[in-house]
């Protein structure tokens, strides 16, 4: 179990809404544009997902994310910064009917982030060993909470929200620029760093993950030489391009099998397996299961395939 070093009060009240808006388990869309609250009652197993970029603050219980073979656990002591699309692998650890897991999750608006970028100061100095990752946890403070929750009592006041939640939201993103993840965030924005550049290699292989490519044009796509590229994109998101690949192919096959009614072959081959049995080998050393199986496991826990 983890504990919250110093206990800060704005952590029950922000628990309190998120409860009184998440009637069960699961993810729920808000009325505020981008805001989703999260919630669950017990354990989970490990679930993959690609986690687009969105910042997380759990407000009650705990969670351990991987990353390829690189596992952040977080509390309500932490949050989490994602800064481009990554194929993760989430569980709650902390969760029960008397305590649930609640979070707060909201995708990151990156052009008002951008233009923020321009006027809100810099820290000082990049703390000694930072993250180079595109996933990152820093530090929860008062002041961060705080502007957490004057978003979130916004959905008490629903009439509020169109001219009220933006100003808080643009407060959230300001302590988000001026905090410890500051480097890491300005780095997102800076349009030619080299988080830009691997941004635009997974931008590519998203839009075109169901066909072979070669690191060559990949890495022209990123204005990167191949090199450069394995390194860089190997820095961030903790695995190559091919492995990135074919994590997308995989999550998409499940996804399909589950929400479309496909069969597997049909899934492999629509997301680019021209042989069936490798398809099942990698499913199954991904998941843990063979397709059939997983599937029917995640169809007893209707809420767990949206939990982000």
């Amino acid at each position: 179990m983890l504990a919250t070093p110093t206990h800060m009060p704005q952590l029950d009240e922000l628990a309190s809404i998120v409860a009184q808006n998440t009637s069960e388990d699961g993810v729920f869309e808000t009325s505020i544009p981008r805001l989703s609250l999260v919630r669950f009652s017990k354990q989970t197993e490990p679930l993959q997902t690609v986690q687009h970029p969105a910042l997380c603050i759990i407000v009650q219980g705990s969670k351990q994310v991987m990353l390829a073979d690189e596992i952040y656990i977080y509390g309500p002591a932490r949050h989490l910064v994602v800064s481009v699309d990554l194929p993760v692998s989430g569980q709650i650890i902390e969760a029960s009917e008397e305590k649930p897991y609640l979070c707060i999750r909201l995708d990151l608006d990156l052009p008002a982030l951008g233009a923020m970028f321009m006027e809100v100061t810099p820290p000082a100095a990049e703390p000694v060993g930072g993250c180079s990752k595109a996933i990152c946890l820093a530090e929860t403070s008062p002041q961060f909470l705080d502007s957490a929750l004057r978003l979130l009592r916004l959905l008490q006041s629903p009439e509020d929200i169109a001219y009220l939640a933006p100003l808080a939201e643009r407060e959230l993103m300001y302590r988000l620029l001026r905090g410890p993840q500051a480097h890491k965030v300005r780095r997102m924005l800076m349009p030619d760093s080299r988080l830009q550049q691997v941004t635009r290699a997974i931008t590519w292989i998203r839009q075109n993950y169901t066909a072979p490519f070669s690191i060559d044009q990949v890495a022209a796509e990123a204005r990167m030489s191949p090199s450069s590229l394995h390194q860089h994109f190997r820095d961030v998101t903790a695995m190559s391009p091919l492995q990135y690949q074919k994590q997308l192919r995989l999550q998409e096959a499940r996804r399909l099998i589950l929400t479309s009614a496909v069969d597997a072959a049909t899934a492999a081959q629509h997301v680019g397996y021209d042989s069936p049995s490798q398809f099942s080998r990698e499913y199954r050393r991904l998941f843990g299961a063979p397709p059939i199986q997983d599937v029917a496991r995640l169809r007893q826990e209707p809420g767990r395939f949206a939990e982000a």
